[in-house]
């Protein structure tokens, strides 16, 4: 990139925190306020993770399945290490929530202090 593209994207990034900042003091509100909002936002990436482990575990155990049966019906040309190795990652993915219950159960004292939310299992 040359300068005057470099100044621009400073410049217009400048104006953006500007505004950011000029929002956040108008808005009467703190550095508390922030945290209680980074939490907040904390606990839906800890929801789409937790899908996105379901729903992935599930695909790589399909994915196990049908390497299996490629096995079975044809063992010279499909290997079984990769359903075996497939079936290890499915086994992970579908117990990351666990995982995260426990973490947090364990590094925030059950929720007393400030929690893990956002996180089911079956």
């Amino acid at each position: 990139m040359n300068g005057k593209v470099k100044k621009v994207l400073l410049f217009i990034s400048g104006i953006v925190l500007f505004c950011l900042g000029t929002l956040v003091y108008a808005s009467g509100t703190g550095i508390g306020a922030i945290a209680v909002t980074a939490k907040e936002n904390l606990g839906a990436i800890a929801q789409l993770i937790t899908a996105g482990s379901y729903v992935a575990g599930m695909g790589f155990a399909v994915a196990a399945v049908t390497g299996f049966k490629a096995h079975k019906d044809n063992p010279t040309q499909s290997p079984i290490s990769k359903p075996i190795a497939l079936l290890f990652v499915a086994a992970a993915l579908l117990f990351i929530p666990s995982v995260f219950q426990s973490a947090g159960g364990t590094l925030f004292e059950n929720g007393q202090q400030a929690g893990i939310s956002g996180v089911t299992s079956f």
